[in-house]
């Protein structure tokens, strides 16, 4: 989008104090966006001064960045993919809060009576994919080297989604499939896991909370206020485990047992961030990156990343 038209999205904006809605990947779908449901119940966003009252979905980090920029409010968490991309296109895109360090919630399954028993069967098998290059295409081919694998030997199977990919996978068009929380609970009657990637992989950044250079310099409030909503959401949540789960099975419209397992397991691996960045975790991302051919280097982190939005006590740089 050229920057005439981020002007135009920004000369529109409401005035301040009315209600607005922000912009999340997979909402709805995906866990990593538990914090969002948690500060909008308990009204987090308000109290730390600004009313964020919705949150627009989408199915990928791409369609995220886009609905982040044509918004009054121009705050979207997005795949660190999906940031590092915009940022090469030349779109006006900051990096302000980590979001999620989400691989607590990826696996890899495959049908009960399957001959597949282990990542390493996997060889010579088709995978079903999101998309390529992305997140869940990042995690088989990270997975599969960290185990010394020849990545060639599998087949990767672009799916378009999690659900998609369990449907290709009911009629025997791939071997296994990628696959995120809740769906692998819910499931569990009806597939095996070959893998989960914690049991394979170090934390690393997956999610971080975007906005423009233009706006976050003009709303310095509103930013540090979403960023800190969030952050109380996140902490509430850890000190909370029992009472976050009929949130849970509220917003993302499970059954009690399954929100039960799902907090208890995104909680032990403390996968929701409180906005700080840790450069380790920002390079292990971009290691896989590399690895999937979607960029040729590690970022220089300082040109896309301003942490003068996070509380004090966040703000060591990266």
């Amino acid at each position: 989008m050229r920057r005439w038209m981020i002007a135009a999205c920004l000369a529109l904006m409401p005035a301040a104090g009315s209600a607005m809605e922000i912009s999340v990947t997979q909402w709805g779908n995906s866990l990593t966006g538990l914090p969002y449901a948690v500060a909008l119940e308990s009204h987090m966003f308000q109290k730390a001064g600004i009313d964020v009252t919705g949150i627009i979905g989408s199915g990928g980090g791409g369609t995220t960045v886009r609905n982040m920029l044509a918004s009054p409010l121009p705050y979207g968490e997005v795949s660190l993919a999906a940031a590092l991309a915009a940022a090469r296109q030349g779109l006006d895109v900051v990096i302000v809060n980590v979001g999620s360090l989400s691989l607590p919630e990826s696996s890899v399954v495959t049908r009960p009576e399957s001959t597949v028993k282990s990542i390493a069967d996997l060889a010579g098998k088709r995978v079903a994919i999101t998309s390529p290059r992305g997140v869940s295409d990042m995690v088989l081919q990270m997975a599969l080297k960290a185990k010394g694998l020849d990545l060639s030997a599998t087949t990767r199977v672009v799916a378009g989604g999690y659900g998609q990919g369990l449907v290709m996978l009911d009629h025997d068009a791939v071997d296994a499939a990628s696959l995120i929380e809740p769906l692998s609970i819910m499931r569990r009657d009806r597939y095996r896991t070959v893998f989960e990637a914690t049991d394979i992989l170090p934390p690393m950044v997956t999610l971080v909370g975007i906005t423009t250079r233009q706006y976050a310099r003009a709303h310095q409030q509103e930013i540090r206020a979403l960023i800190a909503g969030r952050r109380e959401a996140v902490r509430w949540i850890y000190a909370n485990p029992v009472a976050v789960e009929p949130i849970l099975a509220r917003s993302f419209k499970v059954e009690p047992a399954v929100a039960h397992e799902a907090a208890a397991r995104m909680i032990k691996f403390h996968m929701w961030s409180e906005g700080n960045f840790v450069p380790v975790e920002l390079d292990r991302f971009a290691e896989g990156l590399k690895l999937v051919g979607e960029i040729e280097r590690l970022p220089d982190w300082s040109t896309i990343i301003d942490t003068v939005y996070l509380p004090a006590d966040l703000q060591a740089r990266p």
